[in-house]
């Protein structure tokens, strides 16, 4: 792989363009070599540069007064959270992976996202995942989903982090181009936050810890930066292999190093390895690196400068120790049994320099390689595509209403059934939620809520995009994705916090790609601005599409919010007979996009529901208010599969029977009624007692109020006026039994 220049083809090869070769060329004033194009290509590429995203990201909103890490300064967001901590969080994808090695793409996925909070001096407490996958009646779909599954489970399991949620969305559209998004959250002092800087500290040691360094991985970002086509299944040399058990000793190492005050500097080194590495700790310290390879602990023999740079082998950090402190740092990593190898020091030049066997391999400036500095900007051309016209005239009356007579019993059953309405149990049974005693709400409601350590305090976490709606209508879609995040927060009790994406798109070169990734960003940027919630980071991952076509645009939403007292958690579910139910906020339901349509009718069609950004936040406002006063004995989102599946799984969870009147609902349409789904709804519970001063607060917030029905001790879901009647059994075996077979034994 070593050549001493590199052609224009090379250059093509590696995945840059002719501009960006000739650029190259003016910043080093000569043509690179094998192992310069090579560290370009990697730090160039979507998934480092974020070149064809930036100027777009840079619309989000990202201030607020209890951020202490905005978007792209760290590894990931930080936010005041009072007392002297602070929560940290990210999501990142490992989608291109796990389409090519499902299980260790998806396991590799969570390694990294964990290292990215851990370098910031945080212990993450839980994590979530936002999965979307294909038809898994199909075999590839299947094992493409259980194995990412495990793979995450395994990897999370042995770190000994618990999983407070995520989601599950299936659709044709992911069919060999799965989306595997993790999101970690964890807690730190504020005193105790790590940098990814060099600090300027002219002469001091740099140290690689942690594992060896080997030839897996290599190319794994320009790979992440490339379409999918039949050949990718056999670049499995692109894929990351983890272990999970090196990286929970790496992850106790690194903390007490950090705790101990020992560290300049930490980074990870994810996608591009050392090149990244090297590069952003260079530039955000305004310094330069000289790194010797030949220190390098290597698992594999004859490695090149090239491979040994772009290798993205897992569990390895790049640390800049403060002087006279290197031998307490080896120590600590001996310890725990890791490398700790010093293999380079800080500069003042401002240049990467790599030698190798006595030979200058590369000489690059640092800060012409990072997002922010000299790495290329662009904004492609957007066309609106010609289908969104099509859907948007799409009526419901072209269809005829199915739920008539004893049919809507069987349609509720249908869509209860359904891969994206049905029991997660089996994924989340083969998930830890419950290392670390944190768990206040687990995996498979609406958000999850979890115990700061040795405070009163917990933290809600959610991962929310329904890909219909944003493929429907990109900037309402995205404003909803938001908001149905938000919302999963706060029916915990919780006030939302902040928020960090991960935008999964197609082809940015194709104009109607780009169209819809705008949109979303626009979308997503004006439901964040009002909310008052500032974007902390995320990842941008394009060219996901395979043979057969684009995925749905999936703009993922990771929120957290903050709980300030957790005796004042907000159950997802009444827990006693004789409790009211009703709809807060504004039930405007539509079949358009809707679980319904597809599942009966085979169809992803029509105008999604409408959304009122303003009422969203006076909903937010009148649940926290009522919880506060401790008015509300449940709460939860109303949203896929509408009324009739949220009041099915309140059955389901409580083990309670409910007596149901959708008088206040009606629609023109049964369908309609029990299956529509809707934007600002909130199904709660209290005792009747408190009826009175509900509607009143409600009235008074500019929002509506619709009685539903009442709990009892029957077990049984009745709406007596619609003609449906099931028992908890009749309901429980379709729901539960939806995913099973996919992770049979």
């Amino acid at each position: 792989m070593e050549k001493d220049a590199v052609s224009l083809q090379d250059a093509l090869e590696h995945g840059l363009t002719a501009e960006e070769f000739q650029k190259i060329q003016d910043i080093l004033g000569r043509i690179p070599n094998s192992t310069e194009l090579g560290i370009f290509s990697a730090m160039w590429s979507e998934h480092c540069s974020y070149k064809n995203s930036i100027l777009k990201l840079k619309t989000l909103p990202t201030s607020s007064d209890k951020l202490l890490a905005k978007a792209g300064e760290e590894n990931a967001g930080a936010m005041d959270i009072g007392d002297g901590l602070a929560v940290v969080f990210k999501i990142e994808s490992h989608n291109h992976p796990t389409a090519v090695e499902p299980y260790q793409g998806a396991a590799t996925g969570v390694g990294g996202i964990m290292r990215d909070i851990f370098t910031m001096g945080a212990r993450p407490i839980v994590s979530l995942n936002s999965l979307r996958f294909g038809n898994p009646d199909e075999p590839r779909n299947k094992y493409l989903l259980s194995r990412a599954v495990k793979g995450i489970g395994d990897y999370g399991n042995s770190l000994g982090i618990a999983v407070s949620g995520g989601e599950l969305f299936i659709d044709e559209c992911f069919s060999k181009n799965p989306l595997v998004n993790a999101m970690t959250v964890g807690i730190v002092r504020h005193d105790q936050m790590a940098s990814a800087t060099t600090g300027g500290q002219i002469g001091n040691a740099v140290y690689i810890v942690g594992a060896t360094t080997g030839r897996d991985g290599i190319h794994g970002a320009s790979f992440a930066s490339k379409d999918l086509s039949k050949e990718s299944e056999s670049k499995r040399s692109a894929v990351q292999v983890g272990d999970p058990f090196m990286e929970k000793l790496l992850m106790e190492a690194s903390l007490e190093a950090i705790q101990k005050g020992l560290l300049i500097g930490i980074q990870d080194m994810g996608a591009a390895g050392i090149s990244c590495a090297t590069s952003e700790m260079s530039a955000k310290g305004k310094t330069g690196m000289k790194i010797n390879l030949d220190l390098v602990p290597f698992r594999e023999t004859g490695m090149n400068a090239y491979e040994a740079m772009l290798s993205e082998s897992q569990e390895r950090m790049l640390v800049v120790p403060k002087k006279g402190k290197e031998a307490e740092l080896v120590s600590i990593f001996e310890k725990w049994n890791l490398n700790a190898v010093q293999i380079g020091e800080i500069t003042n030049d401002g240049f990467i320099e790599i030698l190798m066997g006595g030979i200058r391999k590369a000489h690059i400036p640092a800060e012409c390689l990072v997002l922010g500095g000299g790495a290329p900007r662009y904004e492609r051309e957007t066309k609106r595509p010609s289908y969104l016209d099509e859907v948007k005239s799409w009526k419901p009356d072209s269809l005829p209403d199915v739920t008539s007579g004893k049919n809507a019993t069987e349609v509720l059953i249908q869509i209860l059934s359904s891969w994206n309405v049905c029991s997660r149990r089996p994924i989340t049974e083969q998930y830890d939620s419950e290392v670390g005693l944190v768990k206040l709400i687990g995996p498979g409601l609406d958000g999850g809520l979890s115990s700061i350590p040795d405070t009163n305090k917990a933290l809600a976490t959610a991962t929310d995009c329904n890909s219909r709606y944003t493929y429907l209508d990109p900037y309402k879609g995205a404003e909803f994705a938001v908001c149905e995040s938000a919302r999963n927060v706060y029916v915990t009790g919780a006030r939302p916090l902040g928020v960090t994406n991960n935008l999964n798109f197609a082809n940015p070169y194709i104009p109607e790609n780009y169209y819809m990734f705008s949109e979303c960003i626009r979308g997503m940027g004006d439901a964040c601005r009002f909310l008052e919630l500032p974007v902390t980071g995320g990842n941008v991952s394009f060219y996901n599409e395979s043979p057969e076509g684009p995925i749905f645009p999936t703009p993922t939403i990771g929120m957290v919010g903050i709980l300030q007292d957790k005796t004042k958690l907000l159950s997802n579910f009444p827990k006693e007979a004789g409790i009211e139910l009703a709809i807060l906020g504004n039930f405007r339901p539509s079949l358009g996009g809707s679980e319904y349509l597809k599942k009966v009718y085979g169809q992803v069609n029509g105008a999604i529901p409408e959304l009122d950004i303003k009422e969203e936040l006076a909903l937010c406002n009148l649940i926290l208010s009522l919880n506060e006063k401790g008015i509300l004995k449940s709460a939860r989102d109303l949203s896929l599969g509408g009324i009739a599946i949220a009041l099915s799984k309140t059955v389901l969870f409580s083990r309670l029977g409910i007596s149901a009147d959708l008088s206040s609902l009606k629609q023109d349409r049964l369908d309609l009624t029990l299956f529509g789904e809707t934007s600002t709804a909130v199904l709660v519970g209290f005792v009747s007692s408190e009826k009175e001063e509900i509607q009143k607060q409600t009235q008074a917030s500019g929002l509506k109020f619709y009685s539903v029905g009442k709990t009892n001790e029957s077990g049984v879901l009745e709406f007596q006026k619609e003609g449906i009647r099931l028992s908890f059994d009749q309901l429980n075996e379709p729901y539960e039994n939806g995913l099973e077979a996919i992770f049979a034994l």
